[in-house]
């Protein structure tokens, strides 16, 4: 599985044949287009993101925001209450929850599907420091964190240039077909879930194609349902930002799990829809999910769970990335149960300086 990577199919010779763009949906588990979205709405994007990094000190004071040049002196990650100031800065920009909306997106998704399709509001912006690369996000399939079903769909898409050693998506083509969620352990990258695939490939022959990957430009997407498993490759950049938008779509009447109506990040009500819309300059997409038919289904917190108890495990073993995980949790929400159990977990074993 640790051979180098292959390329990823190029599927805009299907855009228009419904037919095919679904059997190589079945076969491979994913569609990867080239120029699919604008690059105009893009660098829109792009601009008022790394605006708001800017102004929160992400980047060189003095440089040009667009060039997403970062101050490593200023490196965080998701679960960092430093990260979550300025990313609930950005999940408050109306043009990135507007994104999941672009009409290019939606024909795509729907063609897919075969059906009328919701965009999640729960929107997903990853801004990735470089060397930083222990929290790169792990291997995983979207269910664990996103849930409902598994015919939801992701479009990733960079926003700007993302060549691989910027750290773009690979995907393992067919791993969809295993069928159901596979065990995830404990990570240190975002989402805190891994799938240990050397192990599951004994297992599994769907898992023998290995990591396909490709030099992202602006404007590429790449489609895949819940289940198919991936990666994000490493910042291996010496100072660039990398910026991605996950958008997800849910086909209209299945179920939608709870957490998915809420803003990605929000801290346990930190941030609400409220604070979100307050500078908006339209009210078209406000709440804009009511008007859809999805049955409502409860959030379950057993992966995460899980995966907090592999780390309480391995920091007791000595694990470093799990002590740094329990400390991170500590810090962040001492007053939840999982805070006092981190707290009394790395005074058990001394982790606390």
């Amino acid at each position: 599985m640790e051979t180098q990577p292959k390329e990823l199919r190029i599927s805009n010779d299907a855009k228009d044949d419904v037919e095919e763009l679904r059997r190589r949906m079945d076969v491979e588990g994913y569609l990867f287009f080239k120029q699919l979205l604008n690059p105009d709405n893009l660098l829109d994007l792009r601009r008022q993101i790394l605006t708001v990094l800017y102004e929160g000190e992400w980047l060189i004071a003095g440089t040009d925001p667009m060039d997403g040049i970062a101050d490593v002196n200023k490196r965080c990650t998701e679960g960092d209450r430093k990260y979550t100031e300025i990313y609930h800065k950005v999940q408050k920009l109306e043009v990135l929850h507007r994104s999941g909306h672009w009409p290019v997106t939606l024909e795509m998704i729907e063609k897919i599907m075969g059906r009328p399709a919701m965009p999640f509001p729960h929107q997903v912006v990853r801004l990735w420091f470089p060397k930083y690369t222990k929290y790169t996000t792990p291997i995983h399939q979207d269910f664990v964190h996103f849930q409902g079903h598994f015919n939801n769909l992701t479009v990733w898409a960079p926003v700007g240039d993302c060549p691989i050693e910027l750290g773009g998506l690979a995907v393992i083509p067919g791993s969809h077909k295993i069928g159901k969620v596979l065990e995830h352990h404990f990570a240190l990258g975002a989402g805190g879930l891994n799938i240990h695939v050397e192990e599951e490939s004994t297992r599994y022959p769907e898992l023998a194609s290995g990591w396909y990957t490709t030099n992202y430009e602006l404007g590429d997407a790449l489609i895949f349902p819940a289940l198919t498993i991936h990666k994000a490759l490493p910042n291996n950049t010496e100072d660039q930002m990398r910026v991605s938008l996950d958008n997800r779509y849910n086909p209209v009447g299945e179920p939608i799990a709870e957490h998915m109506l809420l803003p990605h990040l929000n801290n346990n009500g930190e941030l609400t829809w409220e604070q979100i819309y307050e500078d908006w300059q339209s009210d078209e997409l406000k709440y804009y999910w009511q008007k859809y038919d999805n049955p409502l289904v409860p959030s379950s917190t057993d992966f995460y769970e899980k995966g907090f108890a592999d780390a309480v495990r391995l920091a007791r073993a000595g694990d470093v990335h799990a002590i740094l995980r329990l400390k991170t949790i500590a810090n962040n929400d001492p007053d939840t149960p999982n805070g006092v159990t981190a707290t009394g977990v790395l005074e058990e074993i001394g982790g606390l300086e």
